[in-house]
């Protein structure tokens, strides 16, 4: 019995979309991307100026980590207050370019929040955004299910980049809106 319950745990840890919050962090002091906007155009780490980035990796179809994140990373942008907030682009990169247009990702961001701009674009360029964060993923299709409906497994968490882009933190998945704008609110204030 106890065997079975273990496995059965196991299963359904696999089946989660997130990987343990034991991932590496990223390496490069100055992580890059080069993806697709909400309005198509192109948009890269240099495109927000003087803010902080606070970024996610997942995929709209997600069932349970990519949407607790985000909303998550929407507390974290009210908690931090009008001011405070206007210093922080909170982003979400999906890794699943096949079924994340554009358009699906600018609605499933919006869902969230306003203030979340989603990001996606060829795969090449995904994989290059998540190498440079150290960000694995991988798709996963059950045995049987058709060939669309996979999850795909992914590293779970938020990074911050600073105003010069440079590589701060990684905020681990298990962490509150409160605990991770209480230690947001003293990386501003050290500015």
């Amino acid at each position: 019995m106890k065997t079975s319950l273990l496995l059965l745990l196991l299963a359904l840890a696999t089946l989660t979309g997130a990987r343990a919050e034991d991932e590496p962090e990223p390496t490069d002091p100055m992580p890059r991307y080069l993806l697709q906007g909400p309005n198509g155009r192109v948009v890269t780490t240099a495109d927000f100026p003087g803010r902080y980035q606070l970024i996610t990796f997942g995929y709209t179809g997600c069932p349970d980590i990519c949407p607790t994140t985000l909303a998550t990373m929407a507390q974290v942008m009210a908690q931090l207050g009008e001011e405070e907030a206007k210093r922080v682009q909170p982003i979400f990169i999906s890794v699943d370019p096949e079924r994340d247009t554009v358009p699906v990702v600018r609605e499933y961001t919006r869902y969230f929040d306003a203030r979340i701009i989603g990001l996606t674009g060829p795969a090449h360029l995904v994989k290059a955004a998540a190498d440079r964060f150290r960000v694995r993923y991988e798709k996963y299709l059950a045995p049987g299910a058709a060939p669309d409906r996979y999850s795909v497994d992914h590293t779970a968490g938020m990074y911050l980049l600073g105003p010069d882009t440079g590589y701060i933190t990684r905020y681990a998945y298990a962490l509150t809106a409160a605990e991770i704008a209480t230690r947001l609110k003293v990386v501003l204030a050290a500015e």
